[in-house]
This record gives structure tokens, sequence and C-alpha cells, in this order.
């Protein structure tokens, strides 16, 4: 695959914007939401632009960049940079669905993005690249990278939502078939003593869910357009939803798409890890001694002196990255 055909898509909000504020509140109580749908949802750490300076120093193969955001962006973005695309939700989310404070709508719909390469990694913006990464740690032959373990959703928050796409899946595949199709990509040795959740779940022959990293995820677009072709009713009720439900489906639902169906190649389980972002030491030691390429750091509302500790993420990131990216006015 040629270094210049993958594009990294980001979206973004500033929770803190009184604009985006004044119009979430108009529909705040018009949808019933998850029960525990919340303004870490939104809150914004001020890490946005060490996001694109490990981007340009660890990443400089990537074709594009679509930062997707309701139309706000910060003052030190530039916007006419050559390898930007400022995205708005209008601009590819149907105007049916808008306006809307729902990440797994935006996330749905993001094959739709004008100029998109065929084949991209999705990033939120708790997802970073922490060391020097390649094309070949995305995709492999076109095909886009991922780990096929065995899992169980957890029955809390998001794993609502899960059991939605797992449901998706079983009712499209013969997994057991898939399974055996595909063993090698099942029983991989790049997942170590992971493989051994797989060999559990073997008396099972339904897909009971793959265990999600939490970092970027490869995808082509011909996945997004196949599971629209066989659900859009049900992605389209998920993307009507103002607000994320415990009805909804979501982007698992493409990974898990990819996966089962034998359309990706096996992924090193090593290639990062998820933390609380109140973990500072694990922040500052995986940008310190680069164990992993992706980091993903988790927010949470139990957090406390939110204030404090912006300052401190913000001081850990500085001292890895000091010097302005070219994507800085």
């Amino acid at each position: 695959m040629q270094e210049s055909s993958i594009d990294f898509v980001l979206i973004w909000v500033d929770g803190d914007d009184p604009v985006w504020q004044e119009e979430r509140n108009k529909y705040v109580s018009q949808e019933k939401r998850m029960p525990n749908s919340n303004n870490s949802q939104y809150r914004d750490w001020g890490t946005l632009r060490y996001w694109f300076r490990a981007v340009e120093a660890y990443a400089p193969w990537v074709r594009r960049i679509h930062f997707v955001t309701c139309g706000h962006y910060p003052e030190w973005l530039d916007l006419s940079h050559p390898k930007l695309n400022f995205v708005k939700h209008e601009d590819f989310i149907p105007s049916r669905y808008l306006p809307t404070f729902s990440a797994n709508a935006i996330e749905l719909n993001i094959h739709r993005i004008a100029g998109l390469s065929d084949r991209f990694v999705f990033f939120n913006d708790d997802v970073f690249v922490s060391s020097p990464v390649k094309p070949k740690d995305f995709f492999v032959d076109g095909l886009p990278r991922d780990c096929a373990i065995r899992n169980i959703p957890m029955l809390y928050d998001i794993g609502h939502i899960n059991l939605n796409d797992i449901n998706l899946i079983n009712k499209a595949f013969n997994f057991n078939k898939q399974f055996k199709d595909n063993l090698w990509k099942w029983m991989n040795y790049r997942y170590g003593v992971h493989c051994l959740r797989s060999l559990f779940f073997l008396p099972l022959a339904e897909f009971t869910g793959a265990k999600n990293l939490h970092l970027a995820n490869a995808y082509s677009k011909d996945t997004f357009n196949e599971v629209w072709d066989k659900y859009g009713t049900v992605l389209d009720q998920t993307c009507q939803r103002k607000f994320r439900s415990v009805l909804d489906v979501n982007q698992w639902l493409f990974k898990y798409w990819q996966i089962v169906s034998g359309q990706f190649f096996p992924q090193w389980i090593g290639i990062g890890r998820a933390s609380s972002i109140s973990n500072l030491r694990f922040l500052e030691s995986s940008l310190k001694k680069q164990k992993y390429k992706l980091i993903c750091l988790q927010d949470c509302d139990w957090m406390s002196d939110i204030t404090s500790l912006k300052c401190e993420v913000q001081k850990i990131f500085e001292a890895t990255f000091p010097d302005k990216s070219s994507f800085e006015l």
C-alpha cells in the first residue's frame, strides 16, 4: 500500500464553547439518554495541539488529516495547512440528523467525508500517537489491522451498545464458520496469551464480542458501505437520536464486521494501551520511553480537581513536544 493513501480522521468538541452549550441545552430534556451520559464526554483537556505535534513527529507519511467538529476550532490551528481538511458536521452528516451531540451519529457517517481515502484510521481525541508509526502498523496488503480476540462486553455504559453491535453481527454471519475459515487470524501469535480467551469461548457457536483496545481503529470505506447497505434502518435510528442512547450501535459494529468477515490483518496486542488520564505516571512513562505506539487517555466523571490535573497533563505533553507543529499558527 502506498504511504500517501492513508488518512487520519479526528473528531473533537470544545465542551466549554458557550454557543455549543446553548445549542445542546435546547435538546437535553427532549431525549432519553444513557443513564450516565455526562459532561466528561465533551470535556476538553487542552491537549489537541499535542495530538498534531505527535502526528507530525511520528506519522509524517499520513496523506491527510480530516479534523471533524460541529464548526468550532481552536484559534491556534492553521486551517490552510495543505494536509488539514477542516470538516463541519454539516459537510458530511445528512441534515436530518443535525444538530447532533452523539459521537455515535458522527462516527457512523465519517465515510461520507468528501475526499476521504478508501483506507483511513479513526481517532477519538483521547487517543495519541506516542512513538513512531508506519503505514504497516495500520494496514497490510490493503487490510486494516486489528486483534481478533474473543471477549464478553462489560454490561455498563458502552457495554449496552456493544451488545447491540454483537447482535447484528450474529444476524449477518455464521460465526462458527467464519471462525474456522479464518482460524489463523483468530489464533495468531501476535495476540500472545490472549489466544487463550478465544480457546475458552470455543464451546460458544455465536460471536460474543472482541477485546477492544480502545485505540485508533483502521477502517475501509467499503466496510461502512456494506454495513449501511445491510443495516441502514438501524443505523438511521441511532443517527436520529441527538444524544448517545442504550439503543444505539456505534463504530465498533464496523470494527466487528471487518473482524468476523475476515477482512483484516492481525495486529500486535502490544501496539498500545489505554489508561485513565489521571494516571500521570503512565502518561509520562509512555511518552518518555515510547513503549507503545498508541495510547488512550480515558476521562471519567469521578475525577476531582480537573483544573489542576489539566495543568499536569499539559505539562507532561509540553515536555515531550515543546515545539510547534506546522499545523499551528
